[in-house]
């Protein structure tokens, strides 16, 4: 394909593609007929469409990091369209790429994307300024370092495989990022950050999608005036969990992750009435009531939902194979796509519908009795540790669900397992893994019932 010709004119339109089951943020920035792409998803099909719409030509990849919690289709794209990935020189990438670090500058039509190392959610995360032809600051790409009322997490690269970076080290540069970088910058610059409420790389994120360096200084509680050793300890306290797949994720996008339509199309899909290999996981995305009423034995049910993928990557490591079951084809093949989103179709044995006939039933829950006399259950809470400090019922036994396969052991089956979590879509997922575990256990989920006892501690 030719180059195309670059606009002079000096409008620039920021496009933000949103993924809300991830809280993933995304851009297209178009000036004229030039796109650059920040954080691509896995599926690239957006990013073409937008250039294609706009006659355009994408002629830049960024990965403001490596990320964590998805994976992206930098490496595809560039394939597609021989545009160059910029990422840092810290990253240590294994795919051909530019180094995009302090001082470097990457033309697009009129206007200028200027790196700028922000270290402190990971040591090679890069914020992505936007300067209009007059040298002016227009908008900030802030990848996982500045978020609408937070800044990302210091503790997901401690671990060997992934650099062993200590958490407070990387938040000290957080420190500095924020205070020496961004925080500089003017205050009508436009926040653009890579994710939204509900990521696991942030704690308080706003709900809004954008925002303002001027907004921020006055509403983000990580800007506010404190010393670096107070920044360390607010930030560090009360971080979400770390789902299992999160390390994996990372080495894979410094690698560079295969095509996504390819690696869909090569997901076998056995028939319904197949038979299954002894001691694979099978992973029901099924509701939780078709599942109750009947599902394969040692089933976990991982509704189909706003979360799956996170959950998915939470409850299933890495290296683990499964299959995955669902009650449609339009359902299996949604499944399949978001288990890709995470990096895990290559550990899908097998895609199917659910066979008609399932064996396993699961008892249904007397709410009354739990609401009468909840001394006579094992009450097991599922939310997670932050969750968990407001109690529903006294006693209960506090078990994340990301924790939960390894942890079952320890519920005593001396009397009836009753299973909670804050809304009821855990608990579906929680209540098949101890009834998986504990095989001669009764194992109630509670469900959305939880919402009544929730208000009853309220008052």
């Amino acid at each position: 394909m030719p180059p195309l010709p670059s606009s002079t004119a000096s409008a620039v339109q920021i496009q933000q593609f949103y993924d809300k089951g991830l809280a993933h943020a995304s851009y297209a920035v178009r000036c004229g007929r030039q796109v650059a792409i920040i954080d691509p998803g896995r599926d690239p099909q957006p990013y073409y469409d937008f250039a294609d719409e706009h006659e355009a030509r994408i002629i830049a990849v960024i990965e403001t990091h490596p990320h964590a919690d998805f994976v992206s289709s930098h490496l595809e794209i560039a394939q597609e369209t021989e545009a160059p990935i910029y990422c840092s020189k810290l990253v240590g990438a294994k795919y051909p790429h530019k180094t995009f670090d302090d001082g470097d500058r990457l033309k697009l039509g009129a206007y200028e994307l200027h790196a700028i190392n922000t270290p402190g959610h990971s040591p090679d995360s890069i914020s992505i300024l936007l300067l209009d032809e007059l040298a002016q600051s227009r908008a900030v790409f802030t990848g996982d370092t500045l978020f609408v009322g937070d800044v990302g997490r210091p503790d997901l690269r401690e671990e060997e495989a992934v650099g062993g970076h200590k958490r407070e080290e990387l938040a000290a540069q957080m420190y500095k990022s924020t205070r020496n970088k961004l925080m500089t910058l003017p205050g009508s610059t436009k926040v653009y950050p890579a994710h939204g409420p509900g990521s696991l790389c942030g704690k308080t994120t706003s709900t809004d999608l954008d925002s303002t360096i001027a907004k921020e200084l006055k509403t983000n509680y990580a800007l506010q005036p404190m010393s670096q050793d107070e920044f360390i300890k607010v930030l560090l306290e009360d971080q979400p969990f770390v789902p299992k797949y999160f390390g994996h994720d990372v080495k894979l996008n410094k690698l560079g992750a295969p095509s996504f339509e390819d690696s869909i199309r090569a997901v076998p899909h056995p028939g319904s009435t197949a038979a299954l290999e002894p001691g694979v996981l099978i992973i029901d995305a099924r509701p939780a009531a078709k599942f109750r009423a009947g599902h394969l034995p040692g089933a976990i049910n991982l509704q189909d939902g706003g979360k799956f993928e996170t959950w998915l990557g939470s409850v299933v490591g890495p290296t683990e194979k499964f299959y995955l079951l669902a009650d449609s084809q339009i359902a299996l093949d949604t499944v399949v796509r978001k288990t890709a989103k995470i990096g895990y179709e290559a550990n899908i044995k097998g895609a199917l519908l659910a066979p008609s006939t399932l064996p396993e039933t699961a008892p249904a829950v007397d709410v009354e009795a739990v609401r009468q006399h909840p001394e006579q259950f094992t009450i097991v809470d599922i939310r997670n540790h932050a969750e968990a400090k407001n109690q529903v019922f006294d006693n209960a036994l506090v078990i994340p669900l990301p924790e939960l396969r390894e942890r079952a052991h320890e519920i005593p089956t001396d009397k009836p397992v009753l299973i909670h979590c804050a809304g009821g879509y855990r608990s579906a997922a929680g209540a098949s893994i101890v009834q998986a575990a504990l095989p001669g256990a009764e194992v109630l989920d509670l469900g959305e019932a939880i919402t009544e006892f929730q208000k009853a501690a309220v008052h």
